[in-house]
């Protein structure tokens, strides 16, 4: 396969002719199963530099009774135990900065990125520079897959922190050879200056959160500036689900009148457009030679049948630095079969993430994750743009609760659209929902992930106490 090869190297000054469809075509279109022959070699290589060089994964494959010889097939990879997130945490902790699983001498580490640390301890990526470069030249390929070109400008407007997605929107836009704008977000008053920016310098592509893309129209609005006339005609987007989410996806191409592309995975897994869209609609490809990544059953981790649902687990296959070899995600998603038809032959999600196992809920008896409500809400004409998912207890019972702001021109007529949603909400949750309608502009805005979901068990009684006159 084109440029393909262990260790990775890449040719920096490769970029394909403007009109071609894709930055590999043989990579890109070649059967799958003669793939995934290339893709168990090159596991046996990954597996092989790992025990090598890092005690972390030797010891637990040992404690497993395993060795990288042993891998004869896919299914045998099955047998090699996940990794989990605590795993890398705690490794970390007795081995700092970077962990055992660090592959490469401490001082070769020449970028660091990492988690927030805002459900435990901070996660430390090191990355070398060979990683650095892979990770743009895939980033650059899906990029490209997406219809971004050397012409356009892309403007990064998430956080330019340690948090990964930002970086590697800059480093794969920049390899594609785009004008890269780097405005950022999260400082106070960032969104309106962003707006005039975007007008000012003339952006093509936007890349931040499905959150904050609403946002920014939201406040384009008010700067008395149309969203659609902002002259932007791709946007891709990472870190929540919402780009392959009908009703949030909608919303956003409405508002800009461009195309809305999905990509993403996990902090941990860097190129993460190996989750990427190829194409203008919801869903997104599985880049198997950039990371392998199974759908499996969340009980014993094996790889389910295309047309199921389970959970991603992921093993990088261009990282030197710290490879994911199995990386138990813990995301829900469903996978389809490979098909040309789609332009190239990986594997499809067709809703992309679209939910955390941790984050379902169970309100009598049924299974509900945040965003089927999201799509519910969001869908309304007359929501105002933000709500809050709040799981109370009324008695013995479990009840939700939907807080959800509505637009401006509803006027007083407040409980009768409350009752409208909250039956669209029993129909797809097929549990009863109460709906509280708030006044626009309620809840705060965020300029990174949405955190809407709050678990108060006592919630209900103070609402029913504001509503009371």
């Amino acid at each position: 396969m084109e440029q393909w090869s262990w260790p990775p190297r890449y040719d920096d000054d490769y970029r394909p002719a403007e009109g071609a469809k894709h930055w590999f075509p043989r990579r890109e279109t070649m059967p799958a199963r003669q793939r995934d022959e290339l893709i168990l070699a090159r596991i046996k290589d990954v597996m092989d530099y790992a025990w090598a060089r890092s005690p972390f994964y030797r010891g637990k494959w040992e404690e497993a009774g395993i060795h990288p010889s042993s891998i004869k097939s896919l299914a045998d990879f099955e047998k090699v135990p996940v990794v989990r997130k605590e795993e890398l945490r705690a490794d970390q902790a007795e081995n700092e900065p970077f962990g055992s699983y660090l592959c490469v001498p401490p001082e070769e580490v020449k970028h660091v990125n990492g988690t927030s640390g805002t459900t435990g301890r901070p996660t430390a990526f090191g990355i070398n520079e060979r990683d650095w470069r892979s990770v743009a030249n895939a980033h650059a390929r899906v990029m490209w897959a997406m219809g971004i070109r050397p012409s356009d400008t892309v403007l990064v407007a998430s956080p330019l922190t340690l948090y990964w997605g930002s970086w590697g929107a800059y480093i794969g836009a920049e390899r594609l050879g785009a004008r890269v704008f780097p405005f950022g977000a999260g400082v106070s008053g960032q969104t309106t200056r962003t707006v005039h920016w975007m007008k000012q310098m003339g952006v093509t592509v936007f890349y931040a959160t499905p959150s904050y893309a609403l946002r920014v129209a939201e406040v384009a609005r008010t700067e008395g500036i149309d969203p659609a006339e902002l002259g932007v005609r791709k946007l891709f987007f990472s870190g929540e689900p919402g780009a392959s989410v009908p009703s949030i996806r909608a919303r956003i191409a409405e508002a800009f009148d461009a195309e809305v592309y999905d990509s993403g995975s996990m902090a941990e897994v860097s190129p993460w457009m190996h989750l990427g869209a190829a194409a203008d609609e919801p869903g997104v490809l599985c880049w198997q030679d950039l990371v392998y990544t199974e759908v499996c059953d969340p009980a014993n981790h094996t790889r389910v049948d295309y047309g199921n649902e389970g959970t991603p687990v992921y093993t990088t296959l261009e990282r030197t630095s710290q490879p994911m070899i199995r990386l138990l995600s813990n995301d829900l998603t469903r996978w389809e079969a490979p098909s040309i038809e789609r332009g190239r032959t990986y594997p499809f999600l067709p809703r992309g993430i679209y939910g955390r196992i941790d984050d379902m809920f169970i309100v009598r008896g049924e299974n509900i994750y945040p965003s089927a409500i999201d799509d519910v809400v969001m869908a309304d004409p007359e929501y105002g743009g933000e709500h809050r998912i709040i799981i109370s207890r009324e008695s013995i019972m479990d009840t939700l609760v939907v807080k959800a702001e509505h637009r401006a021109e509803l006027g007083t007529d407040t409980r009768a659209w409350a009752d409208r949603l909250a039956g669209k909400l029993r129909a797809v949750l097929g549990v009863g929902a109460t709906v509280v309608p708030v006044e626009q502009n309620t809840f705060d805005r965020t300029a990174f992930k949405a955190r809407r979901v709050i678990d108060d068990r006592s919630m209900l009684h103070q609402l029913r106490a504001e509503e009371a006159p």
